[in-house]
């Protein structure tokens, strides 16, 4: 199976994992007009909606909590700006409208709605209610990883710290010429403290868009190995394995990543072929 899920010049798709690829983690993302809609169930997942760029407005109901309602949110025009985005979080049994104010470009994550393994780590986290919220670019803690061709900017969108029931959602900013998620690291084995299993999805855009990037998903044996040139709106799943990327001289990388297991932690293992370079 190829792990690389190729984009869609037009349409209001994007690109979309396709349905059962992946045991947890689900993805889709669109592009609107303005004043087209965008109607979104979540069944029995939950959704992080990431509004990638432009403007829209929110409107639904969540069953038991009542009807939401977010207008005219959106504070950036390209993922490649200096800003965090706007997102929402719906629960299990959502209904909502995405309404587009502009030229709109936003992701639908999904997950499932409650994991047995988890469930009463999460109730004495978080309680028992998760309600939809609109989460602000100011309430996203924002960091810089790794040093000198190795730094990237990472944009926490829904980190474990906050509550969902599987979902972990975050962007990163790659520079011209640098690598990340690197060196190459791992989350595929169910070993806490140690290791967590979450499977990915890395959702790429490039600027200028007529860019690319590499990736590679590989395993220790090796029963997985496949290095992929990502082309603007591209899609990659990760399943198990490492997954580093390379951004050619004279392209910036954006990556929008979205994870899920049977526990919501993000605990990862390092090649240990490449982790001397963690001393450089």
């Amino acid at each position: 199976m190829s792990l690389l899920v190729k984009s869609n010049a037009r349409g209001r798709t994007m690109v979309e994992l396709g349905q059962g690829e992946l045991e947890y983690v689900g993805f889709a993302a669109y592009r609107l007009s303005l004043g087209e809609t965008l109607p979104v169930s979540a069944g029995d997942k939950e959704l992080c909606l990431v509004l990638l760029s432009g403007r829209v407005s929110i409107k639904g109901e969540a069953p038991g909590q009542g009807a939401f309602d977010w207008d005219n949110i959106g504070d950036r025009q390209s993922v490649f700006e200096d800003k965090s985005p706007f997102a929402a979080y719906l629960p299990p049994g959502s209904q909502a409208q995405v309404v587009a104010l502009s030229d709109v470009q936003i992701a639908v994550c999904s997950a499932p709605g409650s994991t047995t393994e988890a469930k009463s780590e999460k109730i004495a986290a978080f309680g028992s209610s998760y309600s939809p919220r609109l989460i602000k670019p100011d309430s996203m803690k924002r960091s810089v990883r790794g040093k000198g061709a190795n730094t990237r900017y990472v944009c926490d969108i829904l980190p474990d710290t906050e509550p969902a029931h599987s979902l972990l959602v975050v962007e990163v900013r790659t520079p011209s010429g640098h690598s990340s998620s690197y060196p190459p690291h791992k989350h595929d084995t169910d070993d806490l403290p140690h290791q967590s299993f979450l499977e990915e999805t890395y959702y790429h855009q490039i600027n200028p868009p007529q860019g690319f990037v590499f990736q590679r998903v590989y395993t220790d044996d090796r029963s997985i190995d496949q290095a992929m040139a990502v082309e603007n709106s591209d899609l990659v799943v990760v399943p198990k394995g490492y997954h580093p990327v390379s951004v050619p001289y004279g392209y910036e990388s954006y990556y929008l990543n979205v994870m899920a297991g049977p526990k919501r932690v993000w605990q990862f293992h390092n090649d240990p072929q490449h982790s001397w370079l963690l001393d450089l």
